[in-house]
């Protein structure tokens, strides 16, 4: 019977959650790198033992772990930084430079100001290389390594795309998310809070935006301008890499020629504002949302913790409630922290900046808290294990 392995990343720690292929009792471990902020743990599709987490704090800065044995030791490829057992950190954090003319990019105010490297948002390896990742960071870039993270080098095509113009979200402005296409390994999408979603056909060497259709009235006064939107997440199927989704500021949006335009698929939402999105595992018509009532306001509507489901690709959306809490809930669910398994049924997962981690074993019919109390969830990963 196959095993799920859920990775989750919270504002002090990683925890590492296990299950047999039923899904009802779960071991939790961790907390893994304690009082560090983990932004993102995720798993090689190709080495189902290697796991790659990011590491970071505000005072000893920015750390890439990796493990080889499905999180029970770890170690700092490259030979830079490791926590000791008094939690200082030993030695130097792993290289993240950025190349070629560094140039400035414009803040709100209409200043200019330099490109600075201030943590690892998301990283993603492979579909066929556990060597091979990608790491998009903050202030916005993305990087690749091609040794298991012992060096890291600038993919400096991405901030040509018109990267002066980029302007930073709530949250700043970063490299958040990276959907690599199953189907050609030299298409790379990014999405980047508050630029856009970018598209590269080359291997990252060149990138445009990939914003068309995109409307942004409060912030951009040029209803066709190319850059400058805030984009929460997107999410692609494996079996349909020309169909993206997306959950932007505001608005759910989707497109059925990779990228090159959206349309508004909100339909009968609540709310259009939230920040996770993604796609059942094998129904590739079959999405998943977590509106919260505005941008001001991080919490679900009337203070009932509500997953949406569409069955039809948008549109049409159907609550998702049995086993939420229905009452008083005022957590948020960020945008890397939802996943779905690979087993049959599919399984969704998520978790809240309350610290309590859901799971649905019947593709969101019903729901179990199968953890509670951690730090705030930042991100949240599943591995579907032989």
């Amino acid at each position: 019977m196959s095993k799920i392995r859920v990775l989750v990343g919270t504002k002090k720690g990683a925890f590492i959650l296990t299950s047999d292929g039923k899904r009802k009792q779960w071991e939790v471990s961790g907390p893994h790198f304690a009082g560090w902020e983990i932004y993102h743990l995720k798993g090689s599709p190709t080495e189902p033992n290697r796991i790659y987490a990011s590491q970071t704090s505000g005072w000893f800065g920015q750390i890439v772990q990796r493990s080889d044995d499905g999180g029970k030791t770890w170690d700092t490829p490259g030979g830079g930084a490791a926590p000791s057992p008094d939690g200082m950190p030993r030695g130097e954090s792993n290289k993240f430079v950025y190349e070629g003319e560094v140039g400035k990019h414009l803040w709100y105010d209409g200043t200019q100001h330099p490109w600075e490297f201030k943590r690892v948002w998301h990283m993603e390896p492979s579909l066929t290389d556990p060597d091979t990742v990608y790491a998009g960071v903050e202030d916005a870039a993305i990087f690749k390594t091609t040794n298991g993270g012992k060096t890291w080098q600038e993919l400096p095509g991405l901030r040509n795309a018109k990267g002066n113009l980029w302007q930073p979200g709530a949250g700043g402005m970063a490299v958040h998310t990276i959907v690599l296409d199953p189907k050609n390994e030299k298409r790379i999408f990014v999405a980047i809070s508050a630029a856009g979603v970018f598209r590269t056909d080359d291997g990252g060497q060149t990138w445009r935006p990939a914003n068309k259709g995109l409307k942004s009235p409060y912030a951009l006064p040029d209803p066709d301008a190319e850059v400058g939107h805030c984009v929460h997440r997107i999410a692609m199927h494996r079996s349909r890499p020309g169909v993206l989704f997306m959950q932007k500021h505001w608005d759910v949006m989707r497109s059925d020629n990779a990228g090159e335009s959206w349309q508004e698929v909100s339909g009968n939402l609540p709310s259009d504002f939230g920040f996770p999105i993604d796609v059942h595992f094998h129904e590739p018509e079959t999405v998943y949302v977590v509106p919260i009532k505005s941008d001001s306001e991080h919490y679900p509507p009337d203070g009932k913790l509500r997953v949406y489901r569409s069955k039809t690709g948008g549109n049409e959306w159907e609550p998702l409630t049995k086993g939420l809490p229905q009452k008083d809930c005022y957590v948020n669910v960020l945008r890397d922290a939802m996943a779905v398994d690979a087993l049959e049924p599919c399984g969704i997962y998520f978790g809240t900046t309350g610290g309590q981690v859901y799971a649905s074993a019947d593709s969101g019919d019903s729901w179990d808290a199968i953890v509670h109390d951690l730090p705030s969830v930042l991100s949240v990963e599943v591995q579907t294990l032989p």
